[in-house]
């Protein structure tokens, strides 16, 4: 298996993901290799079914392939122990959900602070910090319940971005948004990304929002096409 580009965040080499339906095998990533190179702005794109939400698991150390290598700066992930696996992934990848995640008992503060905690830090005053930096300085204790969906994913990214992440993983971050609220959102991510030269990978299905980043890789029936 060739080996991963020494320039990449990410490096996917061969992946397969076979999901089992009832009685029948179906393969949804059909050996894919992509790389993501450090602070750059990828966005995947393709019709509906064709393996982004898996290909962006998979790379984010959420769904171990069947097949197949990820690499993170230059570190074969799954090839490391769940505890090893569970480190990187809180202390250097950060990820954004279409439906947020928020937990509902949680306010934004402690919400954000989550990925600390795991950490056995506490790291209010950089929670508060980037709740400001977010535009929700004034909604610290508040609920998920007492919150829009733009300012609930808006917490999410805070919380995303916690323990400083060299690489942030976004699926479908606007799906669950209007378009103006989404469009803001996704500024806001990009602006937040770029300050600090962290690399991104973007799952979305809106052709248009993917052309604000620096790359677009397009998936049709699990194999990329450009």
């Amino acid at each position: 298996m060739p080996s991963p580009d020494p320039d990449a965040a990410v490096s996917a080499r061969g992946l397969v993901r076979t999901f089992h339906i009832g009685e029948n095998d179906i393969e949804v990533l059909k050996g894919v290799s992509l790389d993501v190179r450090r602070g750059e702005t990828l966005f995947l794109v393709g019709p509906s079914g064709a393996g982004k939400t898996s290909l962006l698991y998979t790379l984010a150390g959420l769904e171990k392939p069947n097949e197949g290598e990820v690499f993170i700066d230059g570190q074969s992930l799954y090839k490391l122990s769940r505890r090893e696996q569970a480190r990187v992934r809180n202390a250097s990848l950060g990820y954004v959900f279409q439906s947020f995640f928020l937990l509902p008992e949680l306010t934004a503060l402690e919400n954000v602070m989550v990925p600390a905690l795991i950490r056995n830090r506490q790291g209010k005053a950089r929670a508060r910090e980037l709740l400001e930096r977010v535009g929700l300085g004034a909604r610290t204790a508040h609920l998920p319940v007492e919150l829009s969906g733009g300012e609930q994913q808006r917490v999410a990214i805070a919380r995303a971005l916690m323990n400083d992440p060299a690489i942030l993983f976004a699926d479908e971050p606007t799906g669950n948004l209007d378009t103006a609220t989404g469009a803001s959102v996704m500024a806001l991510l990009m602006e937040l990304v770029n300050e600090h030269k962290r690399t991104l990978v973007v799952v979305t299905h809106d052709q248009g929002l993917a052309q604000i980043g620096d790359r677009t890789v397009t998936l049709v029936d699990g194999r990329i096409v450009d």
